[in-house]
């Protein structure tokens, strides 16, 4: 079956005149995934704020209760006891100079980048290298700190971070399309738990517009936004 075809009835399986609970949102998620490898659920959340004010901002990270899925590759720039701590805590590659020579070399396995405060001068110099690939580590998500241990732990576990986009939506991933539908749900929950905190105090009106859940291949499903809320403690 081609790819359109499968697309086509995938589409075909869900109401687009609606907005959907989450737990059948959900369920319609993984009803409608059709690749051959496991896709990635995404989460798109339309704010009713205006991103290009600096106090609208929206941005910051959360720990989804039953992680993304994958195996996520972790980097720290830190020395002495903190490159220890974060060495035993399961961080996949630790170092200071000798990373940011092989960062200007053009290397970039890895997906998220912790950093102590005292190596920021040295990460600064490949700033314009992390930075659009949103590797720069930042104190707003928690990912320049001391506590070298506890942030790389929160990033193999699932630690997402969120930042408002120029339209005013949040993208975000909140697992895979094989887990399972209570599972799926608890990390949307908690993601909106997460930016409903963040809100701005300048942001009037409607903060939550509207919120969408699709995976990597298959079509988008409306959510209800009061049911979701209603989840939220």
């Amino acid at each position: 079956m081609s790819i359109g075809k499968q697309h086509k009835e995938a589409k075909a399986k869900i109401d687009r005149s609606r907005a959907y609970p989450i737990e059948e949102a959900v369920a319609l998620v993984k009803d409608a995934a059709y690749a051959k490898f496991d896709e990635t659920v995404e989460v798109s959340i339309r704010l009713g704020v205006d991103p290009r004010k600096a106090d609208q901002m929206v941005r910051g990270a959360v720990v989804l209760p039953n992680g993304l899925g994958k195996t996520v590759r972790v980097l720290v720039f830190a020395k002495g006891e903190k490159a220890l701590e974060a060495r035993d805590a399961g961080a996949d590659y630790v170092g200071a100079d000798d990373l940011v020579e092989k960062i200007q070399g053009g290397w970039f396995d890895f997906d998220t980048a912790i950093a102590t405060p005292d190596m920021m001068g040295t990460v600064g110099k490949i700033g314009r290298l992390l930075g659009p690939r949103g590797l720069m580590p930042n104190p707003k998500v928690g990912t320049v700190t001391f506590e070298v241990g506890r942030a790389v732990s929160e990033a193999k576990s699932g630690k997402v971070e969120y930042r408002v986009e120029k339209a005013g939506i949040v993208h975000a991933p909140v697992g895979k399309a094989s887990f399972e539908v209570e599972k799926l749900q608890e990390n949307v929950v908690s993601l909106l738990d997460a930016l409903i905190k963040a809100k701005p105090a300048t942001s009037k009106g409607t903060y939550l517009k509207k919120i969408c859940i699709t995976s990597t291949m298959g079509p988008g499903v409306v959510v209800d936004i009061p049911s979701l809320q209603a989840l939220v403690k």
